[in-house]
């Protein structure tokens, strides 16, 4: 068995079962990778993939669990390199982010310009995706730490930090009846049109759950993954926005009217998490608290000991997190 057979495994089920596309992405041939999986499932005497042909059809029961050993064992491969790389030079080396577009947006620019600063030998990249899209980044070790407010179950596997909670802003264009309005309520709301995020996105979840609670139905004609785009579509006249209440530019958005409503819905807390068991190096801890500095390293590692998330809650509950 060799750390290549299982490297191919691994990146054969992350290509959709398509070797020719694997191939391509790890510089080889297409026979290569199809031997190689040959040998190691004769050396292991069971299938790890049915096939139609020469194509894959899907992976069985027992490779399902070879799979997922194979990606702790790679995972823990590039920990013993982080490791040494943390000694041998511990301000150089990638960290790949994966978030939305609000966090990447108008949370993380300043962050980012100072650690860019302060590590310039730090290769960043930064991916937005759909909450599902970025747990399956950190689940495969994509990326490193995932930014996330929805859909925190899809991160069994990974420790996640509470970072700040956020509120909304009803907006509206200024000629708007809800313009004139000192305090908007929810039968306010559900007498108009809304523009929102898609469902699963940026704590879209707080909305519809206030709408349930009042026993009302939201009329959402509208929904973008980008708030950019729902403010875009307000100005439109299409209907009122819904957005995060750090989306707004006081500069860029001086002709909407931004009004509160964290009497409305509740607040959604945002969290930075990262694969368990993997190795952080210096600047990762850094990044953590240049983020969110209530998350220094002896905090951060406190967590990691802990079992699970409901575990890491309990722990962060009397913090009080900054409002944003």
């Amino acid at each position: 068995m060799k750390l290549q057979q299982l490297r191919y495994i691994v990146e054969v089920v992350n290509h959709s079962l398509n070797v020719s596309s694997t191939a391509e992405s790890l510089y080889t041939s297409q026979p290569g990778i199809s031997k190689q999986v040959r040998l190691l499932e004769d050396e292991l005497g069971v299938q790890i993939f049915e096939r139609s042909g020469k194509h894959l059809t899907r992976v069985t029961p027992s490779g399902e669990e070879i799979i997922k050993i194979s990606r702790e064992i790679l995972s823990r491969v590039e920990s013993i390199k982080s490791v040494a790389g943390e000694h041998t030079h511990p301000e150089r080396g990638i960290l790949n982010i994966t978030t939305t577009h609000t966090q990447a947006r108008y949370a993380l620019p300043d962050v980012i310009k100072g650690f860019t600063t302060r590590y310039p030998d730090v290769s960043l990249h930064m991916h937005q995706g759909t909450p599902a899209q970025m747990s399956d980044a950190i689940a495969k070790g994509t990326a490193d730490f995932a930014i996330a407010t929805e859909a925190l179950h899809l991160y069994q596997d990974a420790i996640m930090l509470p970072c700040y909670h956020w509120n909304r802003s009803i907006v509206v264009t200024k000629d708007h009846p809800l313009a004139k309005k000192t305090k908007i309520t929810i039968e306010d709301l559900a007498a108009y049109e809304l523009v929102t995020y898609v469902f699963g996105f940026t704590g879209r979840s707080a909305l519809d759950s206030a709408f349930n609670k009042a026993g009302l139905k939201p009329k959402i004609v509208f929904t973008a993954t980008d708030a950019d785009v729902i403010k875009t579509y307000v100005r439109l006249g299409i209907g009122v926005g819904v957005i995060a209440s750090m989306a707004m530019d006081p500069e860029r958005d001086s002709d909407l009217v931004a009004l509160d409503a964290s009497h409305i819905f509740d607040a959604s807390t945002t969290t930075i998490g990262f694969k368990r068991g993997s190795f952080l190096k210096s600047y990762m801890f850094d990044f953590m608290e240049r983020f969110a500095p209530h998350l220094t390293r002896p905090i951060v590692e406190q967590a990691t000991m802990l079992k699970n998330n409901h575990e890491i809650e309990e722990m962060f509950k009397d913090i009080n997190l900054p409002v944003r």
